[in-house]
């Protein structure tokens, strides 16, 4: 089987689910193609995350024309440091660019900050901190603008959707410093059970991908078994983080229903009240 080939569809779901966090602009399919496969299997509604300002510009339109998608709009963690400094190596989608400094960065928060306004637009996001991909000299930028973010969710009352990635103490403290929004996403969950349960305290989402499927993925599965089944949230990333037995294959967001029933499982739930319950958990984070 080619690794580059498309997952078959798996069995429908009996009852409507969303998909809380996909990159549609980032697939093969067309979105009308993509979003029929999902609702073949009965994925719904998608929540399309924009990473910059062009994705998240695309992100608005595509919500605009698509009432099955939901646009979530930011800059991602890994882009405020290119904005700032530069990349002169051409590491992203977007390729090389030259160093912006603190007033480009500004510039590309006020586009996010108008693109909130918008009442499609569901979201801010993905935003946080990601101390994988990015060293020390980045950091700083990563923070002021996960600040900024978190204020431009608060100001328009729009969820908060975060990436977290090797950060969780410094994103904990950024939200209890800054004062985390009404709503608030952490997108493809990837802390332990002692931080699902400092999330649940905060009345934090919690929306687990496909990578819950993995072998070697038991922190998740076992944050997962302790999070309040009315915080859990499923997405893909698609195209990234494609469930077992898939893993390596484009990822998409008709898989919903491949991981919603390996967390049924954990969670030791039929997948039809998961999936009744994962819907409603979304439609109240994103307020569609």
């Amino acid at each position: 089987m080619s690794r580059t080939e498309a997952p078959p569809l798996p069995e429908p779901l009996r009852v409507p689910v969303a998909d809380s966090h996909t990159h549609l602009d980032m697939q093969d399919a067309t979105v009308e193609e993509a979003l029929a496969r999902a609702a073949a299997v009965n994925v719904t509604a998608v929540v399309q995350v924009g990473c910059d300002v062009a994705g998240s510009r695309w992100a608005a339109e595509t919500a605009a024309a698509h009432p099955a998608v939901h646009a979530s709009v930011a800059l991602h963690p890994n882009e405020a440091p290119r904005i700032v400094h530069g990349d002169p190596e051409g590491t992203a989608r977007q390729g090389a660019r030259e160093p912006g400094g603190k007033a480009a960065l500004d510039d590309a928060l006020a586009e996010i900050d108008a693109l909130a306004a918008l009442g499609h637009v569901r979201g801010v996001g993905e935003t946080g901190l990601d101390f994988f991909r990015t060293g020390p000299e980045g950091i700083a930028a990563q923070e002021e603008s996960f600040r900024a973010h978190i204020e431009i969710a608060k100001r328009h009352g729009k969820a908060l959707v975060i990436h977290d990635r090797d950060a969780h103490a410094d994103v904990l403290r950024v939200l209890a410093d800054a004062g985390a929004p009404e709503r608030t996403v952490f997108h493809c969950y990837s802390g332990d059970a002692d931080m699902a349960e400092i999330c649940a305290r905060a009345g934090y989402f919690m929306s687990f991908a496909g990578n819950m499927t993995f072998k070697n993925a038991q922190p998740l599965r076992d944050a997962l078994a302790v999070a309040p089944t009315e915080l859990v949230l499923v997405e893909t990333d698609a195209p990234f983080l494609t469930p077992a037995p898939y893993r390596g294959r484009p990822n998409a967001p008709y898989l919903i229903p491949v991981t919603l029933r390996a967390m049924a499982a954990v969670k030791g739930l039929d997948e039809d009240t998961l999936a009744a319950a994962i819907y409603d958990n979304t439609a109240r984070a994103f307020d569609f």
